[in-house]
């Protein structure tokens, strides 16, 4: 039988497999002595941002599904209440703003409008679009899950000040956009 090793080891996980103590620097710093030259700069500021997405991810999901809502619902109940008054949108515009492919958007609108959260219908216009508009029990569970999730995560970032916290939404949209773009190009 083989021996059992005596002492446990870190592994580097994949960033959404586990957030880890282990400081950006640190990563960064392992590098640079290992391999010199090559450019770590980004380690500082990817790395928090997977570490704090999976956190904020985790902790989402956790909160969900103690209220009894998959995330994939929600975003689409979340688009729809957005949208404002009459509360629909065309199943192109719900894919669009969900980043998600058509299919998927059909799949999340079928599970939905069977669970009684949503309607479905053609484009008054006699075109082929679909136009998804939330029903009332549709309204009451994303303003009761919306308010929470909010508040849930209003918590979690607020240790930063306001006047930080908008600096950081911002410098966080600016980076957003460019890496964005530079990708799809």
């Amino acid at each position: 039988m083989p021996d059992k090793p005596t002492t446990t080891t870190q592994s580097d996980a994949y960033p959404l497999d586990a957030p880890s103590a282990y400081p950006a620097a640190e990563i960064a710093r392992a590098w640079q002595r290992e391999r010199p030259g090559i450019p770590t700069e980004s380690i500082g500021i990817v790395t928090p941002l997977w570490r704090l997405a999976k956190l904020f991810a985790d902790d989402r999901r956790k909160l969900l599904t103690e209220l009894g809502v998959d995330p994939a619902t929600l975003d689409l109940l979340s688009v729809l209440r957005r949208s404002g008054p009459p509360y629909e949108v065309n199943t192109r515009e719900l894919a669009r703003r969900t980043l998600v492919t058509a299919g998927a958007i059909s799949q999340r609108v079928g599970r939905a409008e069977a669970a009684g959260l949503v309607l479905r219908r053609t484009e008054r216009d006699g075109s082929r679009a679909v136009v998804v508009s939330l029903t009332k029990a549709g309204h009451d569970l994303v303003e009761r899950t919306v308010d929470q999730v909010l508040t849930r995560e209003a918590e979690l970032v607020s240790s930063l000040k306001p006047d930080d916290r908008e600096l950081l939404a911002g410098r966080l949209q600016v980076l957003l956009d460019d890496v964005r773009h530079r990708l799809e190009h």
